[in-house]
């Protein structure tokens, strides 16, 4: 009997101590919330010399200030779950004294082990392994994928925008920022504090102490549902002084949230490959390359083909160009601007064997008609920007992709039967999605279709020359510009006459 009271009591010294350190934690996190962030070194960014106007700077504070209010929340969030394993201690410590008390006065005590809910777990799992996570499932069509929307820290790409979304957003909606910061905090926490089965190795930093991610070094991220089975999410962190990404993903089986994997991507000699198909445009190919030379590229390779243009015939004979080994290739063309950034979105999201990227492209519009307020349309680079008025997410359009050369040449290739404008893109999605590989359908914001006359052919075929139409029409402007030059007359007639009315007035 003493020999037990002596254990009742070595666990209630500890349990103390644990609540006393809890209660150290609670407050010190309290005063890190309530501190005020100050720099004394901080200063308004921007190029010396350049003049920024209000709303630049409003927006700016705007964003930092909501940046802040997402810490807060999350430390709010840390402090209340850290309240309640105080209070679950307090419980335990009540629940060991009254064992004791009981143990003292001389009676037996057998407690119940708690079952863990198995059932619920097994069931949890299962919808991981019926979900595409691991292994891509075969579809009947193009129009089976359900596509992922990215995200960053402050911002959502979204494809489904209606009349009242914007292809890039805030997430506005409570629930979704509170969400999207949940996500973040798992996957930090998962590579925070790896488990023994993660493919991820411990990494020190540059004085020795152990590496730790927070939501600074968070790069993107992707998720989708499944309306039967979950949602899930690709996360991607990286640290500022490192080559290498770390790679979290998470399923939320309609449930908490389960790890599906940890690992580590090193991307820094993974070779691209950009194949660019090309008949005449020499003004396009012009413009195409002084871009590409601005981001510090080199080892061009130019093949030539004396025969009638085929796009699928000229990506085929430059995918097998490449005789040096395994290679990932972005398969893109003249009229596409895309950033370094892309190039690494590329990299993180195809895997040989696995999964294939199809990024969906940023559409603009006719800067004619975006900028008609202006004599001249600004530079191309000004009119990157992801609004409403200036492009949408080119959802229907399939030609943009990455993929390694092994994967290409076992589904096949493209079909060679198909001619003219349009349609092998398609063929060889459908391609995959018909295999067991994963196809990653995303928007991407640094991938960007510029604008080009478009000019259908009378050699179409009927349903070819129907997707040239319609690519023509959606290319051209948005909902509300096309409508302001549809009713241009009534509008010019409203205009006239209120400045007649005005004119009336002022005579009388």
């Amino acid at each position: 009997m003493p020999r037990r009271g002596l254990i009742l009591q070595t666990r209630t010294h500890w349990l103390l101590l644990g609540l006393a350190l809890l209660c150290s934690l609670i407050l010190f996190l309290y005063l890190l919330e309530c501190a005020p962030q100050t720099d004394g070194n901080a200063s308004l960014p921007g190029i010396i010399g350049e003049n920024y106007g209000k709303e630049y700077y409003q927006a700016l504070l705007q964003e930092q200030e909501e940046h802040y209010q997402t810490r807060a929340t999350s430390l709010k969030r840390q402090i209340a779950q850290l309240k309640q394993e105080l209070q679950e201690m307090s419980e335990k410590m009540r629940f060991l004294q009254e064992r004791k008390n009981v143990g003292a006065n001389g009676i037996g005590y057998q407690g119940n082990k708690e079952q863990a809910p198995s059932d619920l777990l097994e069931f949890l799992h299962s919808q991981i392994d019926k979900a595409e996570v691991s292994i891509g499932a075969k579809l009947p069509s193009e129009y089976g994928v359900i596509p992922f929307e990215s995200f960053t820290l402050m911002k959502v790409f979204q494809l489904e925008m209606g009349l009242t979304r914007h292809p890039e957003e805030k997430p506005v909606r409570k629930d979704k920022r509170d969400e999207l910061v949940e996500v973040i905090e798992a996957g930090l926490e998962v590579i925070n504090n790896p488990d023994e089965d993660d493919e991820q190795e411990d990494e020190d930093g540059p004085l020795g102490e152990k590496l730790i991610f927070n939501e600074n070094d968070f790069i993107e991220g992707y998720y989708r549902t499944e309306k039967d089975k979950g949602t899930q999410y690709e996360l991607f962190f990286k640290k500022a002084d490192l080559m290498e990404y770390r790679h979290v993903t998470l399923f939320r089986p309609f449930g908490p949230l389960m790890k599906v994997k940890s690992e580590m991507i090193d991307i820094t000699r993974s070779v691209i490959n950009i194949i660019v198909p090309l008949a005449e445009r020499t003004e396009a190919f012009a413009q195409f390359m002084q871009n590409f030379s601005e981001s510090n590229f080199h080892n061009y390779t130019l093949v030539s083909l004396n025969e009638e243009f085929n796009r699928g015939r000229g990506l085929n004979v430059g995918a097998r160009a490449w005789d040096k080994g395994e290679v990932l290739m972005f398969f893109c063309d003249v009229d596409i601007y895309f950033s370094a950034e892309f190039l690494n979105s590329c990299r993180l999201n195809a895997e040989p064997g696995k999964k294939v990227f199809y990024p969906v492209v940023f559409s603009l519009y006719n800067p004619a008609i975006v900028y008609a307020n202006l004599d001249v349309p600004p530079p191309v680079e000004q009119q990157l920007v992801h609004k409403k008025d200036s492009g949408f997410w080119r959802d229907f359009g399939f030609g943009m992709t990455c993929q390694y050369q092994s994967d290409f040449l076992t589904i096949g290739g493209f079909d060679m039967e198909v001619k003219g404008w349009g349609g092998e893109d398609v063929h060889l999605y459908r391609k995959y999605l018909h295999s067991d590989l994963i196809v990653i359908r995303t928007p991407v914001p640094g991938l960007f279709h510029l604008w080009h006359e478009k000019r259908c052919a009378d050699e179409l075929t009927p349903e070819q020359y129907r997707m040239c139409i319609q690519s023509k029409a959606m290319n051209e402007a948005s909902h509300s510009h096309l409508g302001m030059l549809v009713f241009r007359e009534e509008i010019e007639t409203h205009l006239h006459k209120q400045a007649y009315r005005t004119n009336s007035e002022a005579v009388g």
